[in-house]
């Protein structure tokens, strides 16, 4: 089997990383953000405690952290399965958006300013490793953000959310990454990599809790 990690290039997250410690380290209490959670809990028609916005503010800081981690991890499946020019390529429009800081929702809004773009790299990450599935029946990385983005989108709501799933879509078209999955898809292409499992066993992704967002409405449509 070639092994396709040879001489590769590890993703460097610092400038996203900064951002998020620079707008994240006091977000859990912000006002901002707590007035935003219990906006989207009224508008589903739940009249939220200070607790569950307390919680749902600890899940939005949780989903934007996890980024970084998550792009190294899907970079790293990538080149495992050959597709790593794909999704530099998908690397490269995710930071692009981060660096952008008159965006769909303006950086200028502080923690509230990175909720589209924390939605659009895992919503993102995400539509490659279903599609990867989908075409190959193995899983590209093991962790499903389908919930989290699912709730982050009820936060986020219309029409920002829809924006976001438009760039997404095109951004999946635009780097060739759905014709590079089919060609993986028939059987001698289908690459094990279990031996490099390990790398899955250690970080945030996956762990932010969001079953308590149902006291918020936000996972009720």
């Amino acid at each position: 089997m070639a092994n396709h990690s040879a001489g590769w290039t590890p993703l460097n997250t610092k400038a996203i990383e900064s951002m998020i410690a620079e707008l994240c380290t006091e977000a859990g209490t912000d006002p901002e953000l707590h007035d935003l959670l219990a906006a989207v809990a009224e508008q589903h028609g739940v009249e939220a405690a200070a607790d569950d916005v307390q919680r749902g503010a600890q899940f939005v800081l949780a989903y934007i952290e996890q980024v970084p981690y998550m792009m190294k991890v899907a970079l790293t499946a990538a080149v495992n399965v050959g597709l790593e020019p794909e999704m530099r390529r998908i690397l490269e429009i995710v930071e692009s958006y981060w660096a952008e800081g008159d965006d769909i929702i303006p950086d200028g809004l502080g923690v509230i300013g990175l909720l589209d773009d924390a939605y659009c790299s895992l919503s993102s990450l995400q539509a490659v490793s279903d599609h990867y599935q989908l075409q190959t029946g193995k899983h590209l990385f093991p962790d499903d953000l389908s919930q989290a983005n699912r709730a982050m989108r009820g936060i986020i709501g219309e029409p920002y959310a829809s924006e976001l799933d438009h760039m997404v879509i095109r951004s999946m078209k635009t780097t060739g990454l759905i014709d590079a999955v089919k060609s993986l898809a028939s059987e001698e292409k289908r690459l094990n990599f279990a031996a490099n499992s390990t790398i899955w066993s250690h970080g945030p992704a996956g762990q932010a809790e969001i079953a308590d967002l149902a006291k918020l409405g936000i996972l009720d449509d």
